[in-house]
């Protein structure tokens, strides 16, 4: 699997995440009247249990955005170490790009 695949299957799993955690809110919002009763317990621990998961997975999807950026960081790097010529070409090119497009203006 990519990276690209990974974000956007962490990216899934945390809007996903995010639907249920407001979903539960609302239910705790709509018990909070009467506080003593069994729904309000097990909504409150629903969104307990909830948001826990939910720091959990952002947390691993932080650490595999990190590791996926150090990767490609570490690749770029070797890349130019082994073709300096063809990197400082590609950035020319790339600025001359960028000053063509920002002088249309």
């Amino acid at each position: 699997m990519n990276n690209s695949e990974r974000m956007s299957e962490s990216r899934e799993k945390i809007i996903s995440e995010l639907k249920t955690m407001t979903k539960d809110a609302e239910e705790l919002l709509q018990s909070a009247g009467d506080q003593a009763s069994a729904s309000y317990e097990t909504a409150r621990d629903r969104l307990k249990t909830t948001l826990r998961d939910a720091r959990e997975n952002w947390s691993a999807t932080q650490e595999r955005l990190m590791s996926g950026s150090k990767d490609a960081m570490e690749n770029a790097d070797r890349y130019v170490q082994e073709n300096p010529w063809q990197a400082v070409g590609i950035g020319a090119a790339a600025g001359l790009l960028v000053g063509l497009l920002l002088s249309r203006k």
